[in-house]
């Protein structure tokens, strides 16, 4: 039987000369890197002119003005597809280079020409993502269905500084998940121990369905209107399997530009980015570090910071055009 070798981020034991010299400039530059991103973030430009023309253009009329009908399901999954670029979904494109490196994983002696080893190796670490979102997306929307308005996320109540509950839920939502990036970006330079750092002899893959179901956990804070609307269409039918798939099929919208982007990377250069990305541990863990704490910290600064100083709560530098 082939032996398995998979291409990961450094373990810990792993020599000194296998992580970048300047980790402590990298980390720095990535924060303000997020930072920079979430001080010029335009939501109005990404939710409404991207996401809901994305939306009205593949379905051809006015999502959110719109009653929902029997089309739920193309609904469902152009929404999520249209949401890709907005706040709370950017953060999924930092899955790229865990599974650039995961992809690289093949069998012992293989031939790295074989079409159907590397449409295997692109595909697998897709699936393992979507594991680990499907997992969590589902059983939210079950638990969704089940509550409804009693969940923050459906309320319309405002409280007196005029912060929506459901804008608390997705700042307390997306403050954990921003925190768990960065989390994993200093672990890929091991500043900080690597939670997978066991699990991983045993099962390999365990990091990426974890960074998926970080992933499926967008959905528990999401704002964004169109899928607001959506929420409030499966949590009205009370049944926990119709929201599960209605939550399923809005996660797989919402990484669907990011796996096309994946696979592209990979297959239109030849196996020449996935080369050229685990070309060293030094390389791998720089990467995979720079990617996780750039959108670990866009997205906690962005929820926690940036959007509390819209209602009054502390100060964040914002672009003019906000």
């Amino acid at each position: 039987m082939a032996r398995i070798i998979p291409v990961s981020a450094p373990s810990p034991d792993a020599h000194a000369a296998d992580l970048p010299r300047r980790r402590g400039l990298i980390i720095i530059l990535s924060v303000l890197a997020g930072a920079l991103i979430a001080s010029l973030w335009s939501f109005r430009l990404v939710d409404s002119v991207i996401g809901d023309n994305v939306a009205n253009t593949l379905l051809g009329y006015d999502a959110k003005h719109t009653e929902i009908g029997g089309l739920i399901a193309g609904t469902v999954f152009v929404s999520g597809l249209a949401g890709t670029f907005t706040a709370c979904n950017i953060a999924a494109f930092g899955a790229i280079a865990p599974m650039t490196n995961a992809g690289s994983a093949r069998p012992a002696g293989a031939s790295d020409t074989s079409g159907r080893l590397r449409i295997g190796a692109t595909l697998r670490p897709i699936g393992w993502l979507a594991l680990g979102m499907i997992v969590v997306s589902g059983a939210y929307g079950a638990v969704g269905a089940a509550l409804g308005e009693r969940l923050p996320q459906l309320s319309t109540a405002t409280a007196g500084s005029g912060l929506p509950p459901r804008l608390l839920q997705a700042s307390i939502v997306f403050g954990v998940i921003g925190l768990a990036f960065v989390y994993l970006g200093l672990a890929a330079l091991r500043v900080v121990p690597d939670p997978f750092a066991r699990l991983s002899s045993r099962f390999p893959n365990a990091r990426l369905v974890v960074i998926g179901a970080l992933i499926g956990g967008f959905l528990v804070g999401r704002p964004f209107p169109l899928f607001h609307k959506l929420f409030e269409y499966a949590a009205e039918t009370r049944n926990p399997l119709y929201g599960a798939a209605v939550f399923i099929l809005q996660s797989l919208g919402n990484i669907t530009l990011m796996a096309v982007l994946f696979v592209v990377l990979v297959h239109a250069t030849k196996g020449r980015f996935t080369r050229w990305m685990t070309a060293g541990p030094s390389r791998v863990a720089t990467i995979t570090a720079v990617a996780f704490i750039v959108v670990g910290a866009f997205t906690f600064l962005y929820w926690d910071l940036r959007l509390p100083a819209r209602f009054g709560y502390g100060w964040f530098p914002v672009a003019p055009w906000e």
